[in-house]
């Protein structure tokens, strides 16, 4: 299971439910969303990510850290609704080792 940074939440419920209002006060959908991961690097890991983002249209770019241990992911999405937001997130949240920003 993924880790979720800066998460006060007791559990992915409600950490779901708390970014889906998020979402659809400060967004204005559909549109570009902009996706960030930590992942060890491994480019394995990476391909596991692109495959969650199979058949939708978006950019993809990383950066290996200083010390090669991990790649910074930051991938720009069009998305409908703030369901399709959170549905990309709980698909890579399966992925083991992945970090959400």
């Amino acid at each position: 299971m993924a880790e979720i940074i800066n998460s006060n939440h007791k559990s992915p419920d409600e950490f779901y439910k708390s970014l889906h209002e998020k979402l659809t006060d400060h967004h204005n959908f559909p549109e570009e969303y902009l996706y960030k991961f930590i992942i060890p690097s491994d480019s394995g890991k990476i391909t596991e990510i692109l495959k969650v983002f199979d058949g939708l249209k978006f950019t993809f770019s990383n950066r290996e850290s200083k010390n090669g241990n991990y790649t910074a992911c930051t991938i720009q999405c069009f998305v409908l609704d703030a369901d399709q937001v959170i549905n990309i997130y709980k698909k890579v949240a399966e992925i083991e080792g992945v970090v959400m920003l």
